[in-house]
């Protein structure tokens, strides 16, 4: 059965939940909650999307291309496409936030794959998923929604994503694919 967006999955190293609120061609949004302490495990950038951040309760910090924004309850903040980002809870209290990613794309595919990855507690100690198995996901997809980490420059990432790609073909990994996305 695929992952159900809906139900949410949690990550409890990096102290992150996230629970998929509505999906569209126009959005993805989720709700996400963030422990006291909690983090988004790598800095990354959204090729395709902005992600758009409506701070509920608590407070955020967030690096946006080196530069810290804090921001508070009931305030915003967009990440412009191609935008390398960081975010973390900046208080010892939940943070909630309502995240939504523009244009939606296939963003709820790509999430199923990621929370299927969490759910699976396939992560480091760190709270990273797995990267060679999401980007063999990402690879068979063919996702628009593709999300890089900055430490792996572009170039290289691309030739990581079709590496990986045969890798996880030879491994066997369209199980795990099959089993989060329901597709074959």
């Amino acid at each position: 059965m695929a992952t159900d967006l809906y139900a949410g999955f949690t990550n409890p190293i990096a102290g992150e939940t996230f629970r998929c609120i509505s999906f569209s061609k126009e959005a993805f949004t989720i709700d996400w909650v963030v422990q006291p302490e909690g983090y988004v495990p790598f800095e990354h950038i959204h090729i395709n999307q902005a992600e758009i951040f409506h701070v509920k309760s608590g407070e955020m910090r967030i690096l946006i291309d080196g530069q810290e924004h804090i921001v508070k309850t009931g305030d915003s903040i967009t990440v412009s496409k191609g935008k390398r980002h960081i975010a973390f809870n900046n208080k010892p209290e939940v943070m909630n936030c309502i995240v939504e990613y523009r244009p939606g794309l296939d963003n709820f595919k790509f999430f199923q794959c990621f929370g299927g990855l969490t759910l699976d507690e396939d992560y480091n100690k760190k709270g990273q998923i797995n990267i060679p198995k999401m980007c063999y996901f990402t690879k068979k997809m063919n996702a628009q929604c593709i999300t890089r980490p900055t430490s792996i420059p572009a170039p290289v990432f691309q030739m990581v994503i079709n590496l990986f790609f045969v890798v996880g073909t030879v491994l066997g990994w369209n199980k795990l694919y099959t089993k989060y996305t329901g597709d074959y």
